[in-house]
């Protein structure tokens, strides 16, 4: 496994195309990052595309989609990695969904993480609901769809409101969801992160994924949109 993962900017359709011509590639994966308003998404986003962290909080309306790629067990997988504000509550049908400019592309994830503050009760109370909308509406008569649950800002451990037992078992054991605990103001766990949301949905794709591409470094740039 090689990290971080480096982005690159992709234009027309030749990005997709494979070493052979016309070999189309898979679409990326699609990570929607959601929580609630403070407990570090964005700051997350940022450790883990540039390694760089702000200590000035970042208070976005807006969503932001990044393009990069990334190297997990000898394959490039393409990554679109969108961050979104604090949503109300998660679209119901593809109609809400595009009607509001927030919450575009929602329904379409492959893996949802959903973060909060491990010294803020209230938001993890947002990610509690989020999930269960999640379910009620996203998975309905489907497969499941691979949710991770984050608790950021360890390094602020004393300060914890919800045992990190109780919240593991609960997660794990009764949600049946991936947890992590990550600071990305010390960059711990922000690799290991991403690296279990790709393992959650990539067992079934990776096969799909051609054996002979290899991670071109020098090739890799970031392209955000804002929206």
């Amino acid at each position: 496994m090689h990290w971080p993962a480096v982005c690159e900017s992709r234009e027309g359709g030749a990005a997709h195309r494979g070493r052979g011509g016309n070999r189309a590639m898979p679409p990326p994966f699609r990570i929607a990052v959601l929580g609630a308003q403070g407990v570090g998404k964005t700051a997350i986003v940022q450790r883990f595309l540039h390694d760089d962290y702000s200590e000035v909080a970042v208070s976005s309306k807006t969503r932001r989609m990044h393009l990069s790629a990334a190297v997990l067990d000898g394959h490039v997988h393409d990554l679109q990695i969108t961050d979104y504000p604090a949503i109300s509550s998660f679209p119901v049908s593809s109609l809400q969904e595009w009607s509001d400019v927030y919450c575009r592309g929602i329904r379409s994830a492959h893996v949802y993480v959903l973060v909060y503050d491990i010294c803020c009760f209230d938001s993890f109370e947002y990610v509690k609901t989020m999930r269960q909308q999640i379910l009620e509406t996203r998975l309905m008569g489907s497969g499941e769809t691979p949710i991770l649950i984050v608790g950021n800002k360890r390094d602020l451990q004393r300060g914890r409101v919800i045992p990190r037992h109780s919240v593991s078992d609960l997660v794990r054991k009764s949600w049946k969801c991936g947890y992590v605990e990550c600071s990305a103001k010390f960059n711990w766990h922000i690799l290991l992160l991403f690296r279990e949301a790709l393992r959650s949905v990539g067992c079934a794709r990776c096969k799909h994924v051609h054996a002979t591409i290899r991670f071109q470094r020098a090739l890799r740039r970031e392209r955000c949109v804002l929206m």
